[in-house]
């Protein structure tokens, strides 16, 4: 566009297009301040329609923003994992994958871009000149810095541009709903998976080196055996999930010396199980000691009087370790009589 096809009204005047005082040099100030070169409009300052364009362009490259995010969620939500699709020259790769690098990179693009167009097309350009000053700022300089804020968002024409105004603050806000769906890619919620273990009323309590069933004459006094329900098999896909859960241990001490009312009335003739796993971080305890009656985590020395309903009396462990409730079956094994009555473990966020 020529200057012919812009109003004369609209054009720079000498004027507008000085900008910078220059000084000279001599023996007293060697080093002068050259000044700034004049200042050179851009189209957008002089012509409305050029302005009306670039504006339309930066509306347009925020729209393409939420356009991608959109695109973005129904790609995670619309794609299976497993769909396999082949590119030229990037071979066969996970369609979910390209779609979500696609949508994503032109959203954050797109956002960037019509940042920088606007800046270059329509918010101010002159370049300002200021001397150094102390770094505590006067009253009066933070009066000035708050004129030039407001100058600066008059300048930017955020009020008066409302198409630019709203489709920036549509993407901004459309934007991080990406990362929220990320959030649900972490894993399955857990539900209520972490109250509940393999046990349940009727289950056999199976040793852990045989195999076999247990009765009550298996377990001497001063012994720790471990168990574990019957129907886990160590080759299935979920076993290391339910054994961190389910993995028992079994100790017999004299009835007269079960110091805790209901831990005597879950044993069966004196013998004892409780939860394996470590309430501190859930480290699996092993260690026992007969004459005491306190088991041990190695990890962090927890430790837990068994025969004082397994409470903690040492270390940095939180609570108690949960007793399963048992008894014997009319062949003589020992059995569950329900799942544990509180979650496993360590402590989690929703316990409470």
């Amino acid at each position: 566009m020529s200057s012919q096809d812009i109003p004369e009204e609209n054009l720079p005047t000498a004027q507008d297009t000085a900008h910078g005082a220059v000084g000279v040099a001599d023996q007293k100030d060697p080093f002068a301040d050259p000044g700034l070169p004049p200042h050179e409009h851009r189209i957008q300052d002089i012509d409305e329609r050029a302005a009306k364009r670039s504006e339309r362009t930066v509306a347009l490259l925020f729209t393409v923003s939420m356009l991608a995010t959109i695109g973005f969620i129904a790609a995670f939500v619309a794609i299976p994992v497993d769909k396999i699709v082949y590119v030229w020259m990037l071979g066969h790769i996970s369609a979910l994958n390209l779609a979500l690098g696609v949508t994503l990179g032109i959203a954050l693009f797109a956002i960037g871009a019509g940042a920088v167009h606007w800046a270059r097309t329509l918010m101010s350009d002159v370049e300002l000149t200021d001397e150094r000053h102390p770094i505590q700022a006067a009253p009066d300089v933070k009066a000035k810095v708050m004129d030039d804020f407001r100058q600066g968002a008059k300048e930017s024409d955020l009020g008066r541009r409302k198409l630019i105004r709203n489709t920036m603050f549509g993407a901004l806000a459309l934007f991080p709903l990406s990362g929220v769906v990320l959030l649900r890619d972490l894993g399955p919620l857990p539900e209520d998976k972490l109250r509940h273990t393999a046990w349940s009323k009727g289950k056999l309590l199976i040793n852990q080196n045989t195999n076999e069933p247990l009765r009550p004459s298996d377990i001497i006094v001063g012994s720790l055996v471990f168990a574990q329900p019957e129907g886990l098999d160590p080759h299935d896909h979920g076993f290391q999930n339910e054994i961190a859960k389910a993995a028992l241990m079994l100790v017999r001490i004299q009835p007269e010396n079960i110091k805790d009312k209901r831990a005597l009335e879950w044993s069966h003739e004196g013998i004892l199980a409780y939860s394996k796993i470590c309430t501190h971080v859930g480290c699996p305890i092993s260690l026992y000691e007969q004459q005491t009656h306190h088991a041990l985590c190695p990890c962090h020395q927890s430790t837990f009087d068994l025969s004082d309903g397994a409470k903690v009396i040492f270390g940095p462990a939180g609570h108690a370790l949960p007793q399963l409730r048992i008894g014997v079956n009319d062949e003589g094994y020992l059995e569950a009589h329900s799942d544990f009555d509180e979650p496993v473990g360590p402590s989690f966020w929703e316990r409470g």
